[in-house]
């Protein structure tokens, strides 16, 4: 056991440096999602295939939709952004998800946002 102990002090770690060192994460992975409400047409084709209910579609006025994403009940399964026809919804690289609060997890797209703002529910 010692030669072991001795030779794993001259080796490179094999784990990653994280959080000093930030993750480089594959290209289709699924993390956060990102939602664009000048895109939306109010289909909810994304309500009605979210296996977790976690997504709801608001109709603000003509042609004009906001988004909630419940991030505490998402799977990041990204099955909404397969669904969506007018390609309104993508996900992003985003990981570091954690809150204390469940509650700072509701997300709100409005209508009017970029897709990059976000407003959390602060209820």
């Amino acid at each position: 056991m010692l030669k072991e102990v001795l030779g794993s002090i001259f080796k490179k770690p094999a784990t990653n440096l994280y959080p000093a060192q930030k993750l480089d994460m594959p290209d289709k992975f699924r993390g956060k999602l990102k939602f664009y409400p000048e895109r939306c047409i109010g289909c909810k084709m994304c309500m009605r295939d979210c296996p977790t209910n976690a997504i709801t579609i608001n109709k603000l006025a003509e042609n004009k939709f906001e988004a909630v994403f419940d991030l505490s009940r998402c799977i990041y399964c990204a099955q909404c952004v397969d669904s969506c026809p007018k390609k309104a919804l993508e996900p992003t690289k985003e990981v570091e998800l954690a809150e204390l609060d469940k509650n700072k997890l509701r997300v709100i797209f409005k209508a009017g946002d970029t897709g990059n703002s976000i407003t959390k529910n602060d209820k």
